[in-house]
């Protein structure tokens, strides 16, 4: 698999991991971790996760004391993530922060939204700004504030704005389409020089729901 690199040195490696595949290596394949380990010969440590039908920007860690520091960010808030998606209708408030308590049943890998706390459950927290709409549909960037499984997937199908193409969560587009989710950009501190980066791709405005918009404003 052709990967695209974006950025390698002593302490980290950053990379658009395709959709299709896992971030983890599993038992019958290899996942983004295990490729690009095998192209950089390094021994990488896996810091965050992308589900299997999303794409775009990671951040892995090339030895013990980066992915501690990195961690450690990802922890205190220092790392951020920001993702586009493409909902089925279009959101009441253009810009909005949206917090709830999540229930992730790992015998289903599927999380809820709950109305209270309880054992097992989390709070989940994002904002959102609506930047283009078409179709009945809306091109959304999202800024995580958590980084609860599905958490995007889920805190928008709870508000009947299923993504485009989860079938899982709610959505009634069947068009041929992987869940139009896409992380986006990622900004943290390098854990030696201290410098403050940002790595950022694009979907593919080729491809549906995408095409709807043609990247603008984002």
């Amino acid at each position: 698999m052709n990967l695209n690199v974006l950025y390698e040195d002593n302490d980290i490696t950053v990379c658009v991991k395709p959709k299709g595949i896992s971030s983890e290596d599993t038992p019958t394949e290899k996942g983004i971790i295990g490729l690009l380990s095998e192209r950089t010969k390094k021994e990488l440590h896996l810091l965050h996760r992308l589900d299997r039908g999303v794409g775009g920007v990671m951040v892995f860690a090339n030895n013990k004391k980066s992915a501690a520091a990195l961690s450690r960010a990802i922890a205190e808030g220092d790392l951020k993530k920001e993702y586009l998606a493409v909902c089925d209708g279009i959101p009441q408030e253009d810009s909005a922060v949206l917090k709830d308590f999540l229930f992730k049943d790992s015998r289903k890998n599927r999380s809820y939204v709950v109305n209270r706390e309880r054992k097992g459950v989390k709070a989940a927290s994002l904002e959102y700004v609506v930047l283009q709409k078409g179709e009945g549909k809306a091109l959304v960037r999202v800024l995580l504030h958590t980084g609860r499984t599905h958490q995007i997937r889920v805190q928008f199908a709870s508000r009947k704005l299923c993504l485009t193409g989860d079938i899982k969560y709610g959505s009634k587009d069947r068009t041929n389409c992987e869940i139009a989710l896409h992380a986006y950009r990622i900004t943290f501190t390098h854990p030696t020089t201290k410098e403050v980066l940002t790595f950022q791709c694009e979907p593919d405005y080729s491809s549906y729901p995408w095409s709807i918009f043609k990247g603008e404003n984002v």
